[in-house]
């Protein structure tokens, strides 16, 4: 194991307008691999930013130990570089073939220095990522997203960094490019910090870190282990809360008995006094003592209360807030039998260059089929989802929709308005739902109080996901189809979790195009098609990676 290392010592962080993000965050990070989790808004890219040094901290330090590399999640490559100039071997490739060339200046060795076999390391990087037959005058314009990630990724290891940030590295790569992906980083013997929202890359860590409130917490193990051990926590919380609140209930009744008691003695003991025909002077001492002796027990167990509440307090902080929607949706139901889309011969060109072989593409949907469908990136995946929602018009073959709603969930979130409210978007998609019941499924999706009177162009985008779902999935009439474009892209793991428990309660037809075998599993897929050499094929179930 490695011995680089990560170090933030005291660090606090605000922005510009002093929103602040960290303070006083104190940690370490050493060799291996860990994965960092948190909640999408929670800082976990402006950490990275902060440790790689492209932000600087308000106060505090952060110290990386050898050389870093860092791949962001948007990757800011600009004007038209070519291959060999995004991976940063452009000037020692010259340099080499000037001095093959017969050109033995001083300044070409200096540019060289140790690289001499940089061609050879630079063509096994990009075969080890799937890129072995990228040219490296390519320009990076004619690249897809997956490659360009693909591309980032094999510039910072070229450099033989001794610490790695890696951020959201598998967005945009289809399911071949993440298992290279896996595969590398499994030989990783540096220190490596990532953050992803991909559970099949969070099992390959050894350890998960999670950001949460401002503090960092390490969990040994990987993803699963540490969900498991979330989840024991939970159980341990549930129970102490239980225990706390009883304490409290057992506390105020003892509280309030003793009161009555002491009550009843001060009655007893005023009409004994009366009686007895004591002297004012000594009764009202000995009334007095008794009113002190019951304020003393009121005390002693008002500070039992107390004590008591304390105690739950700190049980219910400790105590997750699981962000779970449960739905139910029998609008959605569609008959086994029925068939909700036929398409026969589906052609799309474009200019002169058909999409798809031969005749063109057959497709028929029955029934409340979950259909996830796979492919390269570039092979026509989304354009597909296109003409099964109708967005795009064949331009030879048969085409037949049933009656009912098709939904289309693109990756851009962009069914809603932007400028209305939560609940007015639900009512436009829902008119003749009444507004308590409207009212009362937002809550289910997690938005209360003032939440449902946010604009939907404020929200963070697992937010904006729970909102879509709401209005697409009680929508008048309810969808009977539901088309989804890589669901999960650039959303935290609890969102995912969201999206896969509403998905489970749909009862229509689905297709979901994903490259992320894990949430593909979670909402239990039944048929596989997969979209290779302009051919769409019935695939069996993958093997999760």
């Amino acid at each position: 194991m490695s011995d680089a290392f990560i170090i933030c010592s005291n660090l606090s962080f605000s922005w510009p307008d002093d929103t602040p993000v960290f303070d006083d965050l104190s940690f370490t990070v050493g060799g291996g691999r860990t994965g960092l989790v948190a909640p999408n808004g929670a800082g976990k890219s402006t950490l990275l930013k902060l440790i790689a040094g492209e932000l600087q901290p308000t106060a505090g330090g952060v110290s990386a130990g050898g050389v870093l590399g860092y791949l962001p999640q948007t990757l800011p490559l600009l004007g038209d570089p070519t291959v060999a100039e995004v991976l940063g071997v452009a000037p020692v490739i010259e340099a080499l073939d000037a001095i093959e060339a017969g050109d033995a200046s001083e300044e070409h060795f200096t540019t060289i220095g140790d690289d001499w076999d940089i061609e050879e390391r630079t063509r096994a990087q990009l075969d080890r990522l799937g890129l072995g037959d990228l040219a490296l005058t390519r320009p990076l314009h004619t690249l897809s997203g997956g490659q360009v990630v693909s591309l980032g990724l094999a510039a910072q290891l070229l450099r033989r960094p001794d610490v790695l940030l890696l951020d959201e590295p598998t967005n945009n790569l289809d399911l071949d490019a993440r298992r290279k992906l896996y595969a590398v980083l499994e030989d990783w013997n540096g220190c490596l910090l990532l953050v992803s929202h991909d559970r099949a890359l969070l099992d390959r860590m050894d350890r998960i870190a999670e950001l949460d409130g401002g503090e960092l917490r390490s969990y040994g193990g990987n993803f699963t282990e540490y969900e498991e051990a979330v989840r024991a926590a939970r159980e341990v919380a549930e129970k102490n809360i239980r225990n706390a609140e009883q304490e409290v209930k057992r506390e105020k009744r003892e509280m309030q008995q003793a009161r009555e008691r002491a009550e009843r003695r001060a009655s007893n003991a005023a009409r004994n006094l009366g009686n007895a025909g004591l002297p004012k002077i000594i009764a009202g001492g000995l009334k007095r003592r008794a009113q002190e002796s019951a304020g003393r027990s009121n005390e002693t167990h008002a500070a039992r209360v107390g004590d008591a509440k304390s105690k739950l307090d700190e049980a219910s902080r400790a105590l997750r807030d699981e962000q779970k929607i449960t739905l139910e949706l029998p609008g959605t139901n569609v008959p086994a039998g029925r068939t909700v889309f036929l398409g026969e011969r589906m052609q799309v060109r474009y200019g002169e260059r058909p999409l798809f072989a031969g005749d063109g593409l057959d497709l028929t949907i029955r029934g409340p089929e979950r259909i996830a469908l796979t492919g390269s990136n570039g092979a026509g995946k989304s354009t597909l989802l296109r003409l099964l929602n109708g967005d795009l018009e064949p331009e030879g073959g048969l085409v037949r929709r049933a009656d009912g709603r098709v939904a289309y969930l693109s990756q851009r979130l962009d069914l809603l308005n932007l400028g209305r409210t939560v609940a007015e978007n639900l009512a436009a998609s829902a008119p003749e739902m009444p507004e308590a019941q409207r009212m009362n499924l937002l809550a289910r999706f997690l938005f209360r109080g003032s939440r449902v009177h946010l604009p939907v162009g404020v929200l963070s985008g697992g937010e904006r996901l729970r909102a879509t779902l709401a209005c697409v999935l009680y929508a008048e009439p309810a969808p009977q189809l539901l088309l989804l474009d890589e669901p999960t892209n650039n959303l935290d793991l609890v969102s995912v979790g969201q999206l896969e428990s509403a998905l489970n309660a749909y009862e229509g037809a689905f297709v979901v195009v994903s490259h992320d075998e894990r949430f593909l599993a979670e909402i239990k897929v039944d048929r596989w098609l997969r979209l290779a050499d302009a051919r769409l094929q019935e695939t069996a179930a993958p093997e999760l990676a």
